[in-house]
């Protein structure tokens, strides 16, 4: 007997393989979405939308399930790329992976999959969801080297009640051995890398189609000037590779942009004390328990996806702005990036780093 009907966005990769497997043999009633989202310039030089699909399909004929296909082009460039551009252009270094699961996966697909009968949805996510009298806690996955709930931050209560992530409980090399022993034909298939559903693609290159180049100085901080940038859209703080610039010491690193006269600062050395810092403010709060975490208590935070989580104390400065205060020094705070905060397993929510204090 069916224990519900759940549809698993199949990508062509192995996760969302194993997750749709799994489901089904636990006797879901499982069906295949596959998800085209980006149209402008869909090659297989860059994209492998077209192989991904084909994987799909194969997949979905192994384990016994059917497959469709929706298009979400329009929602992914008015929800998400559209944002992504606008933070290049003022100079922050966004997350679209972060914006593309909570506008895409879990709100596109998710309303998508309800109106087709879905009771949930299910994706390859390494994350658990636990629920306690009714209320949805997001937790970090068993498999530490792959957890994806920083990622996952900005997801709402209502998304999580519909939303399952079997491998949650699961170790990656796990994963692919199920998929070894099910015939799969993506079990040693490379993981995707890239900007989300646009995949890898030279940088630079990419964004010149999309915005104005505006070179400019790059200057140290007080103020020589050491060469000349392609745009301040192309860097990020703490980027070392790219700059151009060389000479006798240490290295050169990106410290910070000002916007105001199209100035590239940078620093020479790794850790040199205009690349760290203890506190940081950050804005568009989102909290998974709706409500703010206690100030009146330590918990652990990470700036960037696969950093070690560090001692942090938050402060609501208002509803959408906080302060993040951290045990010890974090390098590299980067606007546009996101905070995420923890109480031990349990994600809690976070926000858009603004600028670091």
């Amino acid at each position: 007997m069916s224990k519900g009907c759940i549809v698993v966005g199949i990508s062509g990769g192995v996760d969302s393989a194993v997750t749709a497997l799994l489901l089904k043999q636990q006797g879901y009633n499982v069906i295949g979405l596959y998800m085209k989202n980006w149209e402008d310039d869909d090659s297989d030089e860059f994209c492998s939308s077209r192989q991904d699909l084909i994987d799909a399909v194969s997949i979905a004929d192994t384990i016994g399930i059917p497959i469709e296909t929706v298009n979400f082009a329009k929602e992914y460039k008015d929800r998400v790329f559209s944002h992504f551009l606008h933070e290049y252009a003022a100079g922050r270094t966004p997350n679209p992976d972060i914006l593309c699961n909570s506008e895409i996966k879990f709100k596109a697909f998710l309303e998508h999959a309800i109106s087709i009968g879905a009771d949930s949805i299910a994706t390859g996510h390494y994350a658990q969801i636990r629920e306690v009298d009714g209320h949805y806690h997001l937790l970090k996955a068993i498999d530490s080297s792959k957890d994806q709930s920083y990622f996952l931050y900005r997801l709402t209560q209502a998304q999580l009640s519909k939303a399952m992530f079997p491998l949650g409980m699961i170790l990656k090399s796990q994963v692919r051995e199920i998929a070894r022993q099910h015939n799969l034909s993506n079990y040693a298939k490379k993981d995707s890398t890239g900007i989300c559903f646009i995949g890898e693609r030279p940088f630079r290159e990419f964004l010149n189609r999309y915005l104005p180049v505006q070179p400019g100085p790059i200057c140290t901080l007080d103020g020589q000037i050491v060469g000349e940038h392609m745009g301040l859209s192309f860097y990020t703080i703490g980027q070392r590779q790219g700059l151009g610039i060389g000479g006798q010491g240490l290295p050169w690193f990106v410290a910070n942009k000002c916007i105001a006269n199209n100035h590239l600062i940078v620093v020479q050395g790794h850790d040199h004390p205009a690349l760290l810092t203890t506190s940081l403010e950050a804005t568009e709060l989102h909290w998974i328990e709706n409500h703010m975490p206690d100030i009146t208590r330590d918990y652990t935070a990470k700036i960037r996806y696969r950093q070690a989580d560090v001692s942090c104390h938050f402060n609501a400065l208002s509803e959408t702005l906080g302060c993040f205060e951290f045990s010890e020094a974090q390098r590299a705070v980067t606007p546009g990036q996101s905070v995420v905060i923890y109480d031990g397993e349990i994600c809690l929510g976070g926000g858009i780093i603004a600028n670091n204090l």
